[in-house]
């Protein structure tokens, strides 16, 4: 008994001890809080979806009170609370340029070629992990909407094509979408950028058209039409590169394509453009 009172002493003994070693540093160690940061993340919209680059809104809100990142890198927020967080810390808003989420494929239920009826959960991870859906090329889209279902802003509708269609004017460019597709197809753009690849089959000629009627077939036209360095052939697909051409790029790389696999999208993807849908180019359109 005796040795049990002696180790309940013990052991109070050094709970009160590191209490009050804990209880000294939080006094002298403690980090004030900037009012500041309360305050503009209150302002933001909660959303934290990290298309800001950060991990949330409060992170986001410290950034903005050093001066490393302006209001205006939150896509969510409207030009009306940009414009109160910039004049609450009395600094320039910022015009970041509009960012949103293109496809890389054009290969609905009408274009890729269909070697099965997919039944099973209508989920694109299931279907890519089960049989790869019921569509013969196993780079293209699925179909099963499960970029729709992570978009928590809305901007993401199936089209009666069963290809996802993103509204510009709602995408915030959070990239949900991106993590949500088992295939990658998703990328993040700058909306200025209106010329895109809207295929990633790595083949060429008829093997490629076999599997979808707008896949690329490596004809390498849309290179030879394009400015100087602005579209170079890897893998034989077409890649963009608007850095190597001064950031400049004309529709003229599209006029020849002979499936469409290479667009000029001017807004919404599958919408503005119908030439994926019926399966052509500009210039068959013409001849």
């Amino acid at each position: 008994m005796e040795n049990l009172f002696v180790a309940s002493a013990i052991m109070g003994g050094l709970g009160l001890f590191f209490g009050i070693i804990l209880a000294v540093a939080y006094r002298f160690l403690k980090v004030e809080s900037n009012p500041r940061i309360e305050q503009v993340e209150e302002f933001l919209p909660g959303s934290n979806c990290g298309a800001c680059g950060q991990p949330g809104c409060h992170s986001f809100a410290e950034q903005i009170v050093k001066g490393a990142q302006p209001p205006s890198a939150c896509t969510v927020a409207t030009p009306e609370v940009i414009e109160i967080i910039a004049d609450f810390l009395d600094i320039d808003p910022g015009t970041p340029e509009k960012r949103v989420a293109r496809l890389h494929c054009a290969g609905g239920k009408r274009q890729a070629h269909q070697i099965a009826e997919y039944q099973g959960f209508e989920n694109c991870h299931a279907a890519a992990l089960v049989s790869g859906g019921g569509k013969g090329c196993p780079w293209g889209c699925l179909g099963l909407a499960d970029c729709k279902v992570a978009c928590t802003f809305d901007a993401i509708q199936m089209n009666d094509n069963a290809m996802p269609v993103v509204e510009v004017t709602k995408c915030t460019a959070c990239g949900d979408c991106v993590a949500a597709c088992p295939r990658n197809l998703f990328e993040i753009v700058p909306l200025s950028q209106k010329l895109f690849v809207q295929c990633t089959i790595p083949l060429e000629g008829e093997a490629a058209r076999l599997l979808c009627s707008t896949a690329c077939d490596a004809c390498g036209r849309c290179a030879a039409d394009a400015a100087p360095g602005l579209i170079r052939m890897e893998n034989n697909l077409p890649i963009i590169d608007y850095a190597a051409a001064g950031g400049e790029a004309k529709p003229d790389a599209t006029f020849r394509c002979p499936t469409g696999a290479i667009q000029w999208l001017e807004g919404n993807q599958f919408e503005d453009k119908k030439i994926s849908e019926i399966g052509g180019s500009y210039s068959q359109l013409f001849n």
